[in-house]
């Protein structure tokens, strides 16, 4: 099932990357009320077809998920750092 998350919004206009790494322009007023950055848009349409914003449905569960699963890395990650200054 193919996920799109709200990179950012420009106005009138949402910048909405899919999985894949493929960026939407689409116009705000096209997807579900409530939509902000952040928010992972699910929609079902085959894969390589256009999405049609108008079906989107705000997924809080998967946006649930994906924020759980960048904390434990962020987690992970601050284990491994051994602190102090960098020098370049």
């Amino acid at each position: 099932m193919p996920f799109y998350v709200v990179d950012r919004i420009e106005g009138k206009i949402a910048v909405v990357v899919a999985d894949d790494g493929a960026e939407f322009d689409v116009p705000r007023r096209s997807l579900p009320k409530g939509t902000r950055e952040g928010t992972v848009l699910r929609i079902d349409a085959a894969a390589g077809e256009t999405p049609n914003w108008g079906q989107a449905v705000i997924d809080e569960a998967e946006g649930v998920r994906r924020l759980e699963r960048a904390r434990e890395t962020l987690q992970r990650l601050s284990k491994t750092d051994p602190g102090g200054d960098i020098d370049l």
